[in-house]
């Protein structure tokens, strides 16, 4: 197994409360996620990477979601950023990878943002970059998680010089970049999701690719590399989240065990504490067979446009019902769970910001669930 997380979990317990005020991982953590493979994970094999699945991604993801959501949150995303580089020219992937796999690449692809415009003159463009073929890309980004302890950055923009309005990304040194500290939030507090701010600068022409080629088709491909970006976008928003609601339903039991009310019994007792610790544990059980199904099928499946809505759906979904579960062990559990420093509290606050995010929203994934459906007289999966 090439994802390790028990020493990483272990040190991310030890650190919540400093995660939590500090918003954003110590570099001890961080490089504690490089150390159990993260960033490595997608890397192509050509590079010493391991091309890995999405179905080991996403369970070292949730395993560490048990530990600290905030730190499954920047470990799955210094994974999934790896895959998008992948899809970079080849020389774009050599100035990533050529000393190391062990790269953390952070993202701000959406919604695109600044400005990109194509380089027209070779020799104002080979004095800025050493090549006459490249971009001018300036801008703010927000919501890059864990770009504090980022190597490199993927910054997507509307690229002005494409007569269709193409998006494309465009990776950029970490240090080229200004990070300033926006990320105040309830939730997810510990992920560093800050705002990138780029002067005017060039980009050769192999740091860059369209969101197009995104899971383009070719010969020799490993898997990872041969799958649509929409078909697993959701899962590395969704597992360390899961893995928080499972911690979640024990932080529960652990917090109403000795709660006795007002007549003396047992509260864990009464039918209706009993009724949502059920019910929590089947949705939190339901949405981690949907995210291995789904996962499941992109690793070994057919791909198709059917298949790509399938997984879409199944993500959002799962996320409804993590969500519903993390609410209703908060209302079940009493005034105790209100406490500041209530792990149950802060689970649940970092599973209804993972839950919120757009790859996650179920009224798009049934639009495009409906786009995709086979014709009615096929039996409905």
């Amino acid at each position: 197994m090439s994802l390790t997380v028990t020493q990483t979990a272990a040190l991310a317990r030890t650190q919540t409360a400093e995660t939590e005020r500090a918003r954003m991982l110590s570099s001890h953590l961080a490089d504690s996620l490089t150390d159990a493979g993260f960033a490595r994970h997608f890397v192509p094999k050509l590079w010493g990477g391991e091309a890995g699945s999405f179905t080991e991604a996403a369970e070292a993801a949730a395993e560490l979601g048990e530990a600290s959501a905030a730190t499954a949150w920047c470990a799955a995303l210094y994974a999934a950023h790896a895959r998008l580089a992948a899809y970079l020219p080849e020389q774009g992937r050599q100035d990533l990878w050529e000393r190391t796999p062990d790269v953390r690449i952070a993202a701000s692809v959406m919604p695109p943002a600044g400005t990109a415009e194509e380089a027209h003159s070779p020799q104002t463009a080979a004095q800025a970059g050493g090549t006459a073929e490249g971009w001018w890309l300036e801008g703010t980004w927000h919501h890059a998680s864990g770009v504090d302890h980022a190597h490199w950055i993927l910054l997507a923009s509307w690229a002005s010089g494409d007569t269709d309005r193409t998006v494309r990304l465009f990776a950029v040194p970490r240090d080229a970049c200004e990070v300033s500290d926006t990320w105040h939030t309830l939730g997810l507090r510990g992920t560093g999701s800050n705002t990138v701010r780029l002067e005017r600068t060039f980009v050769p022409a192999h740091r860059t690719c369209t969101l197009a080629d995104l899971g383009r088709l070719e010969p020799g491909l490993d898997r990872c590399h041969s799958v649509p970006y929409q078909m697993v976008a959701g899962a590395q928003f969704l597992a360390p989240a899961l893995g928080a609601a499972r911690q979640a339903l024990r932080d529960w039991h652990e917090l109403t065990a000795d709660r006795i009310r007002l007549d003396g019994s047992r509260a864990a007792d009464a039918p209706a504490q009993r009724d949502a610790a059920a019910r929590a544990s089947a949705e939190i059980h339901a949405a981690g067979l949907l995210l291995n199904h789904a996962l499941q099928r992109a690793d070994l499946g057919e791909i198709t446009p059917r298949a790509v809505a399938e997984n879409v759906r199944d993500f959002a979904f799962a996320a409804e019902l993590i969500a519903a579960a993390a609410d209703r062990l908060v209302r079940a559990a009493g005034l105790r769970a209100q406490a500041e420093d209530c792990s149950l509290q802060r689970r649940w606050r970092d599973i209804r910001a993972a839950a919120g995010h757009a790859a996650l929203d179920f009224e798009a994934a049934g639009n495009l669930y409906a786009q995709a459906r086979t014709p009615m007289s096929e039996t409905a999966r």
